[in-house]
């Protein structure tokens, strides 16, 4: 979708586990940042999208999330459409505010991605998890992630969905077949790790702000075969919101600085034959496209590092280097803050943290501040062009849900 709108305002809470607060409490914290940010009240709000994915298996909310969130800001009346669409359903959230500013239905809308992940029950968090696949292949694709961590010496931690959230299974399974193909390390992973945790030491948001070596996240525990704890994203809870405002809208603001949506694209997995590109293909290719530009264009990237591995195939899949070359990209130093094309300037899931629902919007929130010069820091000198991909789920071969968005200033 090539888009007319503009990114008005953004907020965020700090992301980590924060058991005493609820969903009501991050939303609400998030959008009152946002729109003091856009410069607009809560009553100019003409529509609100809410990207959730967990709430019903941890807090037991269903069906009417997006309206009990908002209901103590005061925001009632207006459409509230409640998005859950796995991990990407924040860029979801996001990528139909944007569709509603394009196609001149509303020239203010909010798009909120929140989450609360944190438990006493460990089990309840993970199961949260366990729902984005088809739970009528779920013990099947269990047993057999199983055996895999059975031949590669796998840590006895639980197991998947009990241990470990089952996608940390998924993610190892495809960094041995990466290793296999390519030859990619394990120390190349550990160097994703290493560079996303300086990020995230420089950012008062994450979830983690300890910087860590490739030595250091290579010694710390095993989770599943090649993945150490740092190469995994953790659990936690936090809020992100978006404004999302017509261009008009944007000049009657007064934005000096308008972040303009270029191209935003989503897509759905499909079960492709071996070698066929898949989403995260697709969805930059239209949205290079659209936007007008390439992966040499990118000043920084926010991308869905779930895992360490994760990164370095995204790497290859969005056109950042050739395929196979992730690795090396990883470990070259091009890819952290004052490299060629920075990428998860915020520390990315790996530190920021992965509050599921949150993580799109979060991206958002993070490249719109480098695209304004306001990430301190951790800013990108003369950053114009950015890009956010994030996605979701499992189905067949593929993510069940992909978003790439491309930004400009």
């Amino acid at each position: 979708m090539r888009t007319k709108a503009v990114v008005g305002g953004v907020g965020m809470t700090r992301f980590g586990k924060q058991m005493d607060r609820g969903l009501k409490d991050l939303g609400g914290e998030a959008v009152h940042a946002a729109a003091a940010d856009a410069g607009i009240g809560l009553d100019d709000i003409q529509a609100a999208f809410v990207g959730n994915c967990a709430a019903g298996t941890v807090t037991g909310q269903e069906s009417i999330r997006g309206q009990v969130i908002l209901d103590p800001l005061g925001i009632g009346r207006i459409p509230i459409v409640n998005v859950e669409n796995a991990c990407a359903s924040g860029s979801t959230a996001f990528y139909l505010a944007c569709a509603m500013v394009t196609a001149g239905i509303h020239d203010t809308v909010l798009a909120l991605g929140v989450e609360k992940l944190s438990h006493p029950d460990k089990t309840v968090s993970f199961a949260a998890f366990a729902g984005a696949v088809d739970i009528e292949e779920v013990q099947a694709l269990l047993a057999g992630l199983a055996a895999q961590v059975g031949d590669a010496g796998g840590s006895g931690t639980g197991g998947a969905g009990k241990g470990r959230s089952m996608f940390m299974d998924i993610y190892a399974s495809a960094a041995r077949m990466h290793m296999a193909k390519w030859g990619t390390t394990a120390e190349q992973f550990a160097a994703v790790a290493a560079k996303n945790s300086y990020h995230g030491s420089l950012n008062p948001r994450a979830q983690f702000r300890e910087a860590l070596s490739v030595e250091d996240v290579m010694q710390s525990p095993m989770i599943v075969p090649p993945l150490t704890r740092p190469m995994c994203s953790p659990i936690g809870d936090g809020g992100a919101a978006v404004i999302v405002v017509s261009e008009a809208k944007a000049a009657a603001l007064g934005i000096s600085r308008p972040v303009r949506v270029l191209s935003s694209v989503l897509h759905s997995g499909w079960n492709h034959t071996p070698g066929e590109a898949g989403t995260v293909e697709l969805c930059s290719k239209e949205a290079y496209e659209e936007a007008g530009t390439g992966p040499g264009d990118l000043d920084v990237v926010e991308l869905h590092d779930a895992s360490a591995p994760a990164e370095v195939m995204m790497y290859e899949a969005l056109g950042l280097c050739e395929p196979g070359e992730g690795g090396k990209l990883a470990e070259s130093g091009d890819t952290r803050l004052g490299g060629r094309i920075p990428v998860n300037t915020s520390g990315g899931l790996l530190r920021k943290g992965h509050p599921v629902g949150a993580t799109g919007t979060a991206q958002i929130v993070e490249l719109t501040e480098q695209l304004r010069g306001s990430s301190g820091d951790r800013q990108v000198n003369g950053a114009r062009i950015a890009l956010a991909q994030n996605g979701g789920g499992k189905k067949g071969n593929d993510a069940a849900a992909m978003c790439v968005t491309i930004l400009q200033s």
